[in-house]
């Protein structure tokens, strides 16, 4: 384009506008040497070297204007915002008529610019976004960033090409997430805020990037000021959605780990006030759920299940669940078939009805394809033959000891990932707590599940109890059961328990207020403190062997949860490891052994693109670093 317009005989404006860092400088650079073999005489202007009056302006100007084939570049143009006028009216109008002017800032040109007849047929817009996945990967690759590395580079900088610069100078050393901010860090965070007015316009923008997505009414409950909305909704660096505004994800990341390193109060402080907003406005749907939700995000336990809410996953708000078609039936069939069997398929069909079977669908409408359903049930209202002759329903009905309402999951499922985490079973489960919230009189929720010991940390945190009374058999395969008590927690309590365990994942679990370790507890040795650190990695998922390990002992929980209090910390500690850059690699190598294993040690290193005994190594590291660090954190009994 800008080629095209050298060889013309015309003038012209060119505006580059794009956020810190994605290349403006870089872009006017390439326009002069082009400008030069072209013949143009090229006059570079940086307006931040100049004050904000016509006079200065003029006069770091003055010698463009009698220039012949002027190619003038005016770099960093925000700042003559207060000036715009009198460029426009008064000096460009002065250049020769075959000038060329190239303007390049964050923010898009004046209205001025756009709707002037004149201007407007010589304007040319060249507005900067971030690259591609595949552009983004031939710039690490050129940079020399290799294989796993470049992912991780690709999941850090998210298309901006300063991040992406950053994140190949960085190499090995680049952090899976920001953690606490060295100087590289920083000084990206710099340039992509460059200067904010106030210390209250960056408390606006700092409690942006602790929630899903920012209003005016969210703004003044954060901050106490909503003024600032316009402010912050007008900034290049933030985003437009449905529902309001956001930062890009590269600066929420950035300015959430500032934030979490530098004031770690002000994070927490900014979460209750936001839960706060939203609880009173529940009944506003899904949505607020979501908000909800994101508050967790940082839950090494709830994290994962949550990864399709967070603002750069657009798949969640691309699912719709609406009720089973006439005659749709059948395919659902199909998809419970190939994952639990016949067995259980023809168990289903006497259940399957609209009012039952919510579907989730790919696309905002009824008729768009299904890639999962759940079957929804009220167990006090099933025909009591009918009830006794599912092996499920018959279960969960034993377990029934009060009347009203009692909830029972029968079958829920993704079409291609069954019911591991994926958008389609994040949107059902969001269905389900609608449905806990709204439900008057709920006695009893009942999930069933595939595979107990995968759920178990999540059901824990949520408040899902494993219920072996209500585990059955169909097919020759066995379900495990998770279940929650209406009457002993209610919807509000069970909302504050959740609100409680919002992580601080800056520093691993300190006891609840009235919780102590339990009395007599012996500090263990260094040996048996590692051993029973190792016992522990090996039992995640199984609270109630965990309850049996040494370290449980200290635990700061109640006996019957001290399983669980110990997987939280540990998990908690892991995530500790996994800020910090230099234990990167250790932490990846428990990852895939323990947090979330693969199954084999083997299968681990080949996620991981490491000889096998790399990879020990960096097993041996993290079990090391993560003893370390509980030892420290409690004195030799977890949550001391």
């Amino acid at each position: 384009m800008f080629e095209r317009l050298l060889d013309a005989a015309g003038g012209a404006v060119v505006y580059v506008h794009g956020t810190g860092g994605i290349g403006k400088s870089s872009l006017l650079h390439q326009y002069a040497w082009l400008g030069e073999r072209h013949e143009r005489q090229v006059v570079r202007f940086d307006a931040a070297g100049c004050g904000q009056s016509a006079d200065s302006v003029e006069a770091g100007l003055a010698h463009a204007a009698d220039v012949a084939k002027l190619l003038l570049l005016i770099d960093g143009a925000d700042r003559l915002a207060p000036l715009d006028r009198w460029l426009r009216e008064e000096f460009l109008v002065r250049l020769p008529g075959d000038a060329i002017v190239v303007l390049a800032g964050r923010n898009r040109p004046a209205l001025g610019w756009r709707t002037d007849p004149g201007w407007r047929s010589l304007l040319h817009q060249v507005p900067l976004r971030e690259l591609d996945a595949g552009e983004s990967r031939e710039l690490l690759h050129r940079r020399g960033l290799p294989g796993t590395a470049a992912e991780s580079a690709l999941a850090f900088a998210r298309g901006h090409p300063l991040a992406l610069a950053l994140a190949a100078e960085l190499g090995p050393n680049l952090p899976d997430r920001p953690g606490v901010p060295d100087a590289p860090l920083r000084e990206l965070l710099g340039v992509l805020l460059d200067t904010v007015p106030t210390p209250l316009h960056r408390a606006a923008l700092e409690a942006s990037s602790q929630v899903l997505v920012t209003t005016e009414p969210l703004l003044a409950a954060l901050i106490g000021e909503a003024g600032l909305f316009g402010w912050l909704r007008d900034l290049p660096i933030v985003e437009y959605t449905g529902r309001g505004v956001r930062p890009h994800d590269l600066v929420r990341d950035l300015l959430a780990a500032e934030l979490r390193w530098r004031d770690p109060a002000a994070v927490a402080r900014l979460r209750r006030r936001a839960r706060e907003f939203y609880l009173p406005r529940l009944d506003g749907g899904e949505p607020v759920l979501f908000d909800l939700a994101y508050l967790h995000r940082d839950s090494p336990l709830l994290g994962p299940f949550l990864s399709c809410v967070t603002p750069g996953a657009e798949t969640l708000g691309d699912l719709a669940i609406t009720p089973m078609r006439a005659g749709e039936w059948p395919a659902l069939r199909t998809l419970l078939v190939r994952h639990e069997g016949e067995a259980s398929a023809a168990l289903a069909d006497r259940w399957a009805a609209p009012e039952t079977v919510s579907v989730v669908r790919d696309g905002t409408d009824a008729t768009a394809p299904a890639i999962g359903f759940m079957l929804v049930l009220w167990l006090e209202r099933l025909d009591p033959a009918a009830r006794a002759a599912d092996p499920a329903t018959a279960a969960a009905w034993r377990c029934v000891a009060a009347p009203g309402p009692a909830l029972y999951l029968r079958c829920w499922l993704d079409g291609e990932h069954y019911q591991a985490v994926s958008p389609a079973q994040t949107r059902m489960i969001f269905q389900l707590v609608r449905l806990f919230l709204s439900t008057p009189g709920l006695t009893y929720t009942f999930l069933p599940v595939a595979d107990p010991q995968f759920w178990a940390s999540a059901g824990q945190y949520i408040d899902l109890h494993r219920l072996p009374a209500a585990d059955f058999e169909i097919g020759g395969r066995r379900y495990g059961m998770y279940a929650h008590d209406w009457h002993a927690v209610p919807p509000a309590a069970w909302l504050q328990r959740l609100a409680e365990r919002e992580p601080t994942a800056w520093a691993v679990q300190q006891p609840a207020p009235g919780m102590s370790p339990a009395p007599g507890v012996q500090r263990l040795d260094d040996a048996a403190f590692a051993a029973a650190v190792r016992d522990a990695l090996r039992e995640l998922g199984r609270p109630d062997r965990l309850a049996e390990n040494p370290l449980a002992a200290g635990a700061a929980a109640p006996d019957g949860d001290r399983g669980a209090a110990l997987e939280r910390s540990v998990r908690n500690a892991a995530a500790v490891l996994r800020e910090s850059a230099r234990d990167r690699r250790a932490y990846r190598a428990l990852h895939h052994t323990y947090l979330q294993p693969a199954g084999t040690q083997q299968r681990a290193a080949e996620l991981l693109d490491l000889p096998i005994s790399t990879y020990r190594r960096h097993l041996a590291e993290g079990i090391a670093r993560l003893t370390a660090l509980l030892r420290r954190a409690d004195g030799g009994t977890i949550g001391k």
